[in-house]
């Protein structure tokens, strides 16, 4: 008996190393590929599609992960990193590509090796984590390979950063180009995103204007009329 539990222990350890190697090695070429490849926000395609061993390789090792909710740090970052990686490996499979919404089902159809599953890029956003975190934030750091969208950072998100990086994403976005004000006219436009997702934006009696104001360092007065401005699909190509 002693012994069946000294080898279920070890195995069990084993296991649990071989896991960690396994995201850490992905974290890190993901870290490595977004410095490589993103510069500003914009992504270097014309430099992936010359050479696409790098992508190819943390998409190799995001296939073979399985991750849990239970360590929602680590399933959080590995889902955004495998989210922004296959949205870019969708541009190139189909390169050159003038915008996402040029290839028939580039979210909702095309399906994504990752994490053990066959999966849509619409299902990692809106099942496991959209539907799974109720976290708003999600939408600054998924990025769906347009102008419109958030910037893409240079650099992976990290399990133990990941809630730093989030709120900065959000910052940046929220201060910058996600939101025009109109002073004069005592009206604010935001990003579609904003409307299209508007109750992941009120949620615990909250409106758009108390979530803007909460990460915007010069607050929008409650008054202010809210409306939407067109979203831009063209690609983030650098």
């Amino acid at each position: 008996m002693k012994n069946k539990i000294i080898i279920t222990a070890t195995i069990c350890l084993l296991s649990f190393a071989s896991f960690a190697q396994n995201t850490n090695d992905f974290f890190l070429k993901a870290d490595s590929f977004f410095k490589e490849y993103v510069v500003n926000g914009k992504v270097d395609y014309s430099k992936i599609n010359a050479d696409q061993a790098q992508l190819d390789e943390v998409l190799s090792l995001a296939e073979g992960i399985t991750v849990s909710k239970n360590d929602a740090n680590v399933y959080q970052a590995f889902w955004i990193n495998a989210y922004n990686l296959s949205v870019i490996k969708g541009i190139m499979d189909n390169y050159p590509l003038n915008s996402p919404l040029d290839k028939k089902g580039f979210f909702d159809k095309t399906p994504h090796a990752l994490g053990g599953k066959n999966i849509t890029l619409n299902d990692i956003e809106n099942k496991l984590l959209r539907e799974a975190f109720k976290d708003a934030r999600f939408h600054f750091v998924l990025v769906c390979g347009a102008i419109g969208c958030p910037p893409l950072i240079s650099k992976a998100y990290l399990p133990k950063t990941l809630n730093n990086q989030m709120t900065k994403q959000t910052k940046v976005a929220i201060n910058g180009s996600f939101l025009k004000v109109n002073v004069k006219k005592l009206r604010v436009e935001a990003s579609q995103i904003m409307e299209w997702y508007k109750g992941d934006f009120t949620m615990n009696g909250k409106n758009e204007i108390d979530f803007i104001n909460l990460y915007r360092t010069e607050k929008i007065p409650a008054d202010y009329k809210l409306s939407y401005f067109p979203y831009n699909w063209k690609t983030n190509a650098l």
